[in-house]
C-alpha cells in the first residue's frame, strides 16, 4: 500500500515538473533567470525556452561560446516580452523574445553566431532574409574560422570529416576522392579535420563510398 501511494505522488510530481516546463509563458515582464546556450534560456517559473528561427552551434563547437556570450549579455537577468509562443515536435516550448523593442532572435542572427531555423512567424521573411545575408557575406560561423575548405591550423592534416545531419551520418573524404574539392568542414555542426584515416575510423566516421 505504501509503494502505491509512493508511486502516485512520484507520478504526480512528474506531471507537475512537466506542466512547469510546458505551460505558456506568453507576456511581458518576465524574467531571464539563466542563459543555457546560444538558444536557449531559463524563464521565470523554471520555464526553459528556446527562440525560434534560431539555430546556435552546441557548446564546444565553433561559435557555440560566442552565441551563449551574446545571449547572455543581451539577455541574463533582465525581463523579456514573450510573443509568438509554440511547441516544437519534441514538446519544448520556442518563442521570440523582445527586450523592450528589440527582437533578441534578431540580433543574434545579425551576429552571424547562428543558423537561420525555418519557422512560420510574422518574421519568418526578414529573419530569413538575414539568415542568408550572414552566409552570403561570410560573418560569424559562415566565416573561416568555422566553414572551411582547407585547414588553416594544420594542411598537414587534411581528412574532411563530415555529418550528414538527416540521418546523422559520419563521413570522411580524403585528397583522391571525387567529392573531396568542394567538401566543406563546418566546424559549428561538429564537423572536423583529421591527420588520418585510422583517426576519422575512431572517432566513428566510416569511409565515402566515392573515395577510392
Amino acid at each position: 500500500m505504501a509503494a502505491r501511494v509512493l508511486a502516485f505522488l512520484l507520478s504526480l510530481s512528474v506531471l507537475f515538473n512537466l506542466y512547469l516546463w510546458q505551460r505558456p509563458v506568453t507576456g511581458q515582464g518576465i524574467k531571464v533567470l539563466a542563459v543555457l546556450d546560444g538558444d536557449t534560456v531559463v524563464l521565470d517559473g523554471q520555464v526553459r525556452m528556446r527562440l525560434r528561427h534560431v539555430d546556435a552551434p552546441e557548446l564546444g563547437n565553433c561559435g557555440g561560446s560566442e552565441a551563449k556570450d551574446l545571449l547572455t549579455s543581451l539577455l541574463e537577468g533582465k525581463s523579456v516580452q514573450v510573443k509568438e509562443e509554440i511547441m516544437d515536435t519534441y514538446g519544448r516550448p520556442l518563442a521570440l523574445l523582445y527586450l523592450n523593442d528589440t527582437l533578441i532572435n534578431q540580433s543574434l542572427l545579425e551576429s552571424g553566431w547562428v543558423r537561420y531555423h525555418h519557422d512560420t512567424s510574422s518574421v519568418e521573411g526578414t529573419l530569413k532574409a538575414i539568415g542568408k545575408e550572414m552566409k552570403d557575406n561570410k560573418i560569424g560561423i559562415f566565416s573561416q574560422l568555422c566553414l572551411q575548405i582547407s585547414n588553416p591550423d594544420n594542411p598537414d592534416c587534411n581528412i574532411k570529416g563530415n555529418i550528414d545531419q538527416q540521418g546523422d551520418i559520419k563521413r570522411y573524404y580524403y585528397p583522391g576522392c571525387v567529392q573531396y574539392d568542394y567538401t566543406l568542414v563546418e566546424k559549428d555542426l561538429g564537423e572536423q579535420w583529421f591527420c588520418t584515416q585510422k583517426e576519422a575510423q575512431v572517432a566513428g566516421y566510416a569511409k565515402a563510398a566515392t573515395c577510392r
